[in-house]
Order: C-alpha cells, then structure tokens, then sequence
C-alpha cells in the first residue's frame, strides 16, 4: 500500500555502548556533516563538484573516506544507520570537505536524489540476511535496482561485493533483468578480484561469509 515503509534492510543500530569520543564526533562532529532532509540537489550541497557517488551502508567509512580522498573533485555522499560505524566515519572523515553523511536508510536518501545526478554507487558488503524467511529485508531487488537505474547518469556504475553466495545468486539475477544495466565484467576475474580502486573495509577482512568476496560491476545503458 502507498504510505508503508519498506522492509528495514538493516540490523542494529548500535553494536555497544559509544565510547565517550564516539558520542562527541555523534553530538558534535556529524551534524557538520549531515545532509539535510527533503529533496536534494548535490549542486547546492557546498564548492561545485565534478561529480556525486553514493555508497549505501558504508559500515565504518574506511572506504568511503579513502574514495573521498583520492577524488577531492567528487562529491562523496554516504548513508549508514549504525551509530558506532557512523561514529568511526566521521573520524575517517577529519578534514575532508568533500563528503556528506545521511545517518539513516540508504534507500531514503536515493529517494531524495534528482534522477540521473550519480556517476557512481557501491553498494559493498551489505546485510546479508543469510536466513531464507529474512531474505525479503535483503537491499538488493527488483525496487533497488529501479532506483539505481533512475539515479546513475549514462555510463554511471553500480558495484555490489557480497561474501555470500546465494545473495550473489540472487543480485546477480535482479540486475541481469534490468536492460537498463550491462554487466561489466569480461573475465572471471572481474569479478573474483578486488577491483583496482577498491579499499578493504573492517567488515570485509573478518570474513565472514560462506564465499571469497565476489565484485560485480554495472554501467547504466543509454
């Protein structure tokens, strides 16, 4: 029904209590940081940027700041509900100006974003929600897939890492169906290595999936 909020895609919002430094970048650090609420224009968000990339669920922002880093030109924008990951972010994120956090559901600030205003959007190593009655709360569907297809400009790309077979089973055949994405991988390798840009997170080297880490990259078609 119209009005209903969608299945939460996440767990927890915090794992333990916040250190007290943690709860000072919380109170006062993040509010700097945090995008407002309403539609959104990455234009109006601050210096112009040669572009906007979004990472949903960016854990404990390792990656997101290092990107941010590596691209002062880029807009970085994150989101994250997690309050000790978005505690560490914004530790990572001291003197970067050029990242924007939304502390909340992913799929809410994708709402908020005008079409076509992304050039890139990862999406790396999300809940898995590995029980078969959770899988509905998995992030990547058919829902998502459309609302990536709305925000990615021509060309844009959408990267997805999972260590989680059937949910790379499952995404695999989500954006496969969606002609508005071409696979972008030629080899197996493509999407068995870590692709060259990409910053290992806290999350990713537990490993704690039932696979090696898998990367599949999609370009938005014309």
């Amino acid at each position: 029904m119209a009005g209903l909020r969608p299945v939460r895609s996440f767990g927890r919002l915090r794992s333990r209590a916040l250190k007290p430094s943690q709860a000072a970048r919380l109170s006062d650090d993040l509010p700097r940081l945090t995008l407002p609420a309403g539609p959104l224009d990455p234009a109006t968000l601050g210096p112009a940027h040669a572009e906007t990339w979004l990472e949903i669920g960016f854990g404990g922002g390792e990656h997101l700041a290092a990107q941010a880093r590596a691209h002062p030109e880029v807009l970085v924008l994150g989101a994250e509900p997690f309050q000790n990951g978005l505690a560490s972010a914004v530790r990572h994120a001291e003197g970067l100006e050029n990242i924007r956090l939304w502390p909340g559901d992913g799929r809410e600030l994708m709402a908020a974003l005008p079409s076509a205003s992304l050039a890139r959007l990862f999406v790396l190593f999300p809940d898995p929600w590995p029980k078969r009655r959770h899988h509905k709360r998995r992030l990547i569907d058919g829902g998502f897939a459309a609302e990536a297809l709305r925000l990615l400009r021509v060309g844009g790309r959408l990267r997805f890492a999972t260590d989680w077979e059937d949910y790379a089973n499952q995404a695999l055949e989500v954006l496969l169906a969606r002609p508005g994405f071409a696979w972008a991988a030629q080899t197996a390798d493509d999407w068995r290595q870590p692709p060259a840009d990409h910053v290992q997170t806290r999350y990713q080297a537990k490993r704690l999936g039932d696979i090696d880490p898998l990367w599949f990259e999609f370009i938005r078609r014309p």
